[in-house]
């Protein structure tokens, strides 16, 4: 994997970023929706489309096997799989459970499942859960 393929995973990982705190409406300063999200939109619909692949049967010692194909790197395809992934999860039922992580320090987002929870992690959970008491007791 070269440079320009790491340089379209950050791209990428930034598009999802920004579409992602549109859709959960996150209040945190670094995620700042007012900003126009069509470029985020159009980079995840170019990823999608660099990673031109099939998939192919293999015969292989008398066994089917799968295996991709196509014109695209490895790099390129992956890019188009995460591009997909992130599609099918701001469009579909998903949506409506996705969810920014409000603990102290943290920036993710996730899908909420269970609907009573309320944050990405067990550990970001108690991060919430010490600085709610340190207010307590340290005012």
């Amino acid at each position: 994997m070269g440079r320009a393929d790491v340089d379209a995973f950050r791209e990428l990982r930034d598009a999802l970023r920004r579409l992602a705190a549109l859709v959960t409406d996150d209040t945190r300063a670094l995620a700042a929706t007012d900003i126009d999200v069509r470029p985020a939109v159009t980079k995840i619909n170019d990823a999608v489309t660099a990673g031109s692949h099939w998939p192919q049967l293999d015969l292989r010692g008398g066994r089917l096997e799968r295996r991709s194909a196509g014109t695209a790197t490895a790099a390129r395809r992956s890019l188009s799989t995460v591009a997909t992934e992130a599609i099918d999860l701001f469009a579909g039922d998903d949506a409506l459970r996705l969810r920014a992580c409000y603990a102290p320090g943290c920036v993710l987002y996730f899908v909420q499942n269970p609907l009573r929870r309320q944050w990405c992690s067990t550990a970001c959970g108690n991060r919430a859960g010490a600085a709610r008491h340190y207010r307590r007791h340290h005012t």
